[in-house]
């Protein structure tokens, strides 16, 4: 069996028993099964950088980390990354931030990643690059000779070609995609996005058989929406804490019922919005008062980026005002967490509550929706209230699908969730629970692991042009600057 390499910004903890989520546990599997390398940022900023990796063999599996310098970090991560591809393909083009060396750090740091990782790479690896940091990676590769079946999977959405056309540097990296043997996005419509974007700028041809063909080699252009491990969150959710267990209790006692919303404090996930749509069913159903509570986990992300400090204090206040306004002294109808919670008490949390919120303005997929249907109490289950702007929506049909930026249609979703009879919600539950088992995480990880095995190697020298391991730092190359054809 061939090695897989696994090639993403950070790198997992595979000494840990159990990872942060399903993805990372997959991935773990399909490592240790094959044998292999995982590559990526150790998450640490030094002056100098090594000239090799770090190495730690856990099992069969080799890790590789390096640090970055604190301008890499900069204008690669903070930069480029999260200033300008984050807010664009999330179609919030008002949080784009573009610097000229934003792209230069971002080219440079997926050349010092790709030198760092040739000299470990064997013949007949399947090379499986993650997410909108890496995108360069094949090209970077190939540039060094490398003819090794390479994948590449986006996490987030993929913008339609007009909001992608912002960036003064969306010819390239789309250039840079298409050295790529497998591509995969979250859903069809992204695929379409990419698709159209290909048509219209003429870059490369489309097949028949729905492949793209460039500089005489056949790219796999799928969706394969990502899943979670179904089974192992059931099980989980069901072993509350003890703490988790004390207030489900309570509630129940006083009759009163829970809806739940967990994030990362991002502008993608429609938090404001949220919170506004709360305290409309509260003016517009004055009823509920002291029946229903709102619980948000959203624990801080990106702390460099203005954005996200602005977000923050936006939903603090919101907290504030709609508490301020509605509590009572023996109730709070808005909690607002700012931390992380283990994911085995976010999964009690799932199980513990009556209506599930995930309403991003957009997103990629959104695991958070698969979770929350897994916890669920199959005899007694809570609604799914999901955004028609998750990539999980295209999965999700019974869930209640609302638009994020209707605030007065959430807050009726939300009450009709509320009062939803039971034979309703098992009936819907049973539905989506049966898709989520169909597109698990080992369904996702073994349908793009199929068409990366079968996938032709590229010819050595297909490339234009071959670089050295040496000058990765070189933003001279024409191959890495923002002028390049």
């Amino acid at each position: 069996m061939t090695r897989l390499v696994i090639v993403s910004n950070r790198v997992a903890d595979l000494t840990k028993a159990t990872q942060s989520g399903g993805l990372a546990v997959g991935l773990a599997d399909a490592l240790r099964k094959r044998g292999g390398v995982w590559f990526g940022w150790n998450g640490e900023q030094h002056d100098t950088l090594p000239e090799s990796a770090h190495a730690k063999r856990v099992g069969n599996v080799q890790m590789l980390s390096a640090p970055l310098t604190p301008e890499d970090y900069a204008q690669y991560y903070v930069g480029f990354a999260n200033s300008v591809l984050w807010p664009l393909f999330h179609y919030r083009l008002d949080h784009v931030e573009y610097e000229p060396e934003f792209f230069d750090g971002y080219c440079r740091v997926n050349n010092y990643f790709a030198d760092l990782l040739v000299p470990h790479l064997e013949p007949d690896d399947l090379v499986w690059v993650h997410d909108y940091h890496l995108i360069p990676m094949a090209d970077c590769l190939r540039r060094r000779g490398c003819g090794q079946r390479l994948g590449f999977f986006l996490h987030i959405p993929f913008p339609p070609h007009d909001l992608l056309s912002a960036s003064p540097n969306h010819e390239r990296l789309v250039e840079m995609l298409l050295h790529y043997d497998v591509i995969g996005f979250q859903t069809a419509a992204d695929v379409s996005n990419f698709r159209h974007y290909v048509e219209d700028w003429n870059v490369a041809t489309i097949a028949d058989d729905g492949t793209l063909q460039f500089d005489g080699r056949s790219i796999v252009l799928k969706a394969y929406p990502i899943g979670i491990d179904v089974e192992t969150f059931r099980t989980m959710s069901a072993a509350a804490p003890e703490d988790v267990r004390i207030d489900t209790d309570r509630r129940e006692l006083l009759r009163r019922k829970q809806i739940i919303g967990v994030d990362r404090l991002d502008y993608s996930k429609g938090l404001p919005e949220r919170f506004r749509a709360f305290e409309r069913l509260l003016a517009h159903h004055p009823e509920l008062e002291r029946v229903v509570s709102f619980l948000q986990i959203a624990p801080s992300t990106r702390e460099d980026v203005d954005a996200y400090a602005d977000l923050r204090a936006e939903l603090e206040g919101l907290a504030g005002s709609i508490n301020g306004r509605h509590s009572d002294f023996n109730w709070t109808p808005l909690r607002y967490i700012n931390r992380p919670v283990s994911r085995e008490k976010l999964a009690a949390l799932f199980r513990a509550s009556h209506v599930g919120l995930v309403t991003p303005l957009r997103d990629g997929m959104n695991l958070v929706a698969k979770e929350f249907v897994a916890a669920q109490d199959a005899e007694d289950p809570g609604v799914l209230v999901l955004s028609q702007f998750a990539g999980a929506a295209e999965d999700l049909a019974e869930a209640l699908i609302i638009n994020p930026y209707d605030e007065d249609g959430m807050a009726d979703a939300i009450h009709a969730a509320l009062h939803m009879p039971r034979d309703e919600r098992r009936e819907r539950h049973a539905a989506l629970l049966k898709r989520i088992r169909e597109h698990d995480a080992a369904a996702w990880l073994a349908s793009f692991m199929a068409d990366l095995d079968s996938a032709g190697r590229c010819p050595p020298g297909r490339h234009p042009e071959t670089v050295s391991t040496a000058g990765f730092n070189d933003l001279t190359n024409p191959a890495f600057t923002e002028t390049s054809p």
